[in-house]
């Protein structure tokens, strides 16, 4: 009987060792080739570990919760044919061995004693909910605090927010970080989606949003300042000729940052379904280092949870990133005359060791006219 030895892959560039996530095969239980038994969080993102064929997953040796590296063992994995039945509806497994007889193994049934607890009615409003947002390898640690009327729920961070904490708090404590703001008018782009949204749905596949204008507008301004495309690496600036630009995404894990490549040369169709994918991967923890690696700027739209103004933070190395937020009807004057219109809040905020206000606030205003105006900007005149 040969057994497999399954071992930490590769984690992606600068990426040496990881934290056991969710086993999702239990030990002595089978499963067909390309199954996943284990999921593995590591400071960008969460990896999958499949089944390298049909057979059963002997022995899980790394444990929930542990810190592995590339190279270590994660599981013993016995290789064989796995056959159902139509009778028992259950998985059995014939070893590859001529020198005994095949020996079934079942799927181990859940124990009643694994089920959680009903939620006790003296519970908090709500407490019963909050294991929903705990992941499963920190559910396993959770330390409960119990007093005579209130709990706490005690759990160690995952390592991407460990990671995110840490990349946030160093380019508050590394970058000289300014936001200058502006306001927008979204009648224009509104009105354009609201006239052509069925049809370009129709013809590409995909709905036509708000974000495939703002990169496109960005883009355009990137290009007019192309300063606030450029980073500082020790005492010089990499000016960047491509645009690259990152859309935070928020998970259930986290706030992660997909690429789009080459942003310049895709339509808005592109740019839409470019989003819709990136975006769908993210959620489902899909997302992969190269996806997620060397951008150039960044947009972030706090608008979609109802943010009406906000101060973003630089995703280092990049030197500025744009905040998106709630499209809002509000009074303003306009030619004279007070109408309602729907307004947006834009907030840019830039590193001023390498941005001056002037190139910001130039940046800001072009992004401005490009939305206002995305006739001009689309049609290049």
């Amino acid at each position: 009987m040969s057994i497999i030895e399954i071992k930490v892959p590769s984690l992606g560039e600068s990426v040496t060792e990881a934290t056991v996530g969710k086993w999702l095969k239990k030990q002595g239980e089978t499963a067909q080739a390309d199954a996943v038994l284990v999921e593995l969080e590591t400071d960008k993102v969460t990896l999958e570990v499949y089944a390298p064929e049909d057979g059963t997953l002997t022995e899980a040796v790394a444990t929930t919760g542990s810190t592995i590296k590339v190279g270590d063992v994660l599981a013993k994995f016995t290789p064989g044919k796995i056959e159902k039945t139509a009778s028992t509806a259950k998985e059995t497994i014939i070893e590859k061995t001529a020198a005994q007889a095949p020996a079934a193994v079942t799927t181990p049934e859940k124990s009643s004693a694994a089920q959680p607890p009903a939620a006790h009615s003296n519970e908090p409003h709500g407490q019963s909910n909050v294991a929903e947002f705990i992941s499963s390898a920190a559910h396993k640690k959770t330390s409960t605090i119990t007093g005579h009327t209130r709990d706490e729920l005690r759990v160690p961070m995952s390592r991407l927010r460990q990671r995110i904490a840490e990349r946030l708090k160093g380019a508050q404590n590394t970058a000289a970080i300014l936001t200058t703001f502006n306001e927008i008018d979204m009648s224009a782009i509104l009105q354009l989606r609201a006239l052509y949204k069925d049809s370009f749905e129709k013809k590409h596949g995909v709905k036509l949003g708000f974000m495939s204008f703002f990169v496109k507008a960005c883009v355009q301004a990137l290009k007019e300042q192309p300063i606030i495309n450029s980073c500082i690496d020790g005492q010089d600036i990499i000016t960047k000729t491509y645009f690259d630009i990152g859309i935070a995404v928020s998970t259930p894990n986290g706030l992660v940052v997909p690429i789009i490549r080459d942003a310049d040369t895709l339509s808005l169709a592109d740019i839409e379904k470019t989003i819709g994918n990136l975006g769908k991967k993210g959620r489902d923890g899909k997302l992969t280092i190269e996806e997620m690696t060397g951008g150039t700027f960044t947009i972030t739209n706090g608008g979609v949870f109802g943010s009406l103004l906000s101060t973003p933070i630089i995703n280092p190395p990049q030197s500025a990133i744009l905040g998106m937020h709630k499209t809002q009807e509000r009074p303003v004057a306009v030619n004279g005359q007070i109408v309602i219109r729907p307004m947006m809040y834009l907030a840019l905020s830039y590193d001023h060791r390498l941005v001056d206000g002037k190139e910001a606030v130039t940046f800001l205003v072009t992004v401005k006219e490009c939305l206002e105006n995305p006739g001009r900007f689309l049609l290049e005149i």
